[in-house]
């Protein structure tokens, strides 16, 4: 018989599920989009590969944010995954003060050849994606996306997010 491991927070403890999950890394990615003629991004960690046949992505996004909305209307976005480098941009773009459109941007991206959408020269690499499903779970959208284009842009080591910190990959040797 297998012991089991004792809980040690209310199920419906958010602060506690939040410190819990924040222990595992993930790549900071930006997502982006646009809408008439303005570029929007926001920064994203909950950014997966579903699939390789077809091309398929899953993004998760705050149901009562800007961006599900924009994302959900226009049906295409593209994700770049952001490099250790562009830490001071992705804090700029975290900040719920910032400008928004095209003054959030800066001047260091192109579109993507499928949506338009902003993809960020100087990050780790990219996905040009248009929404296939939506999904509502809980206060979040599960979108499903396939990949039109996609491509690497650079070899610098990815920027994590743990513990409610940006930070560098641990050994950035391996990653190249």
């Amino acid at each position: 018989m297998t012991a089991r491991v004792p809980a040690t927070a209310p199920v419906q403890d958010e602060a506690g599920f939040r410190q819990v999950a924040g222990r595992l890394p993930t790549g900071v990615t930006l997502l982006s989009t646009v809408i008439d003629g303005q570029p929007h991004a926001t920064l994203v960690n909950s950014f997966t590969t579903v699939s390789t046949d077809p091309l398929l992505v899953l993004v998760s996004l705050s149901t009562a944010g800007r961006t599900c909305a924009r994302v959900t209307a226009t049906g295409a976005f593209a994700v770049t995954v952001l490099s250790a480098e562009q830490r001071d941009a992705a804090q700029r773009l975290a900040d719920p003060t910032r400008a928004l459109g095209i003054e959030a941007m800066g001047d260091d991206w192109r579109p993507a050849p499928h949506s338009g959408a902003p993809v960020f020269a100087e990050g780790v690499g990219y996905f040009d994606c248009a929404v296939e499903q939506a999904h509502q779970a809980g206060d979040h959208t599960v979108v499903i996306a396939g990949v039109r284009a996609f491509g690497a842009l650079s070899d610098r080591a990815p920027l994590m997010f743990v513990r409610s910190r940006l930070v560098p990959p641990a050994n950035r040797g391996d990653l190249s």
